[in-house]
């Protein structure tokens, strides 16, 4: 069993910035692939961002790139997403996931591919 919890979001005013975190239980967290998700009011919940095993591959929804950047600590077992130039638009609940079964078939893109998951964060970005 792994836990998921996010912290880090809140309130902040278009242009501004936020980092969210996301503390996982489990002593393999070094072997986790991880990702962000979002889900705003009435909408679907949405890829944001995911991160390999060891950080070195990255990958982003197109409506943040450029803005966000998803990184981790595997000595701290957290994965991170910093967050700039943040828009109304983004506001959302922001959820934290991890995949630990490892299948080659894996998407960062897709919901089911992941295992576990936080309770949400909100952000909520003022115009």
């Amino acid at each position: 069993q792994v836990q998921l919890v996010e912290s880090g979001g809140g309130l902040v005013q278009a242009g501004g910035s936020l980092r969210l975190s996301c503390a996982a239980s489990g002593r393999t967290f070094s072997s986790y692939r991880m990702g962000w998700f979002r889900q705003a009011p009435g909408k679907e919940r949405e890829f944001v961002a995911g991160i390999s095993w060891s950080g070195g591959s990255t990958y982003y929804a197109d409506s943040v790139k450029g803005r966000f950047t998803i990184s981790r600590d595997n000595a701290k077992n957290t994965v991170y997403l910093q967050m700039h130039s943040l828009k109304p638009e983004d506001t959302a609940v922001y959820y934290c996931s991890a995949d630990v079964s490892r299948y080659m078939s894996f998407s960062y893109y897709t919901e089911s591919g992941y295992d576990y998951w936080g309770q949400g964060t909100q952000v909520t970005v003022s115009s």
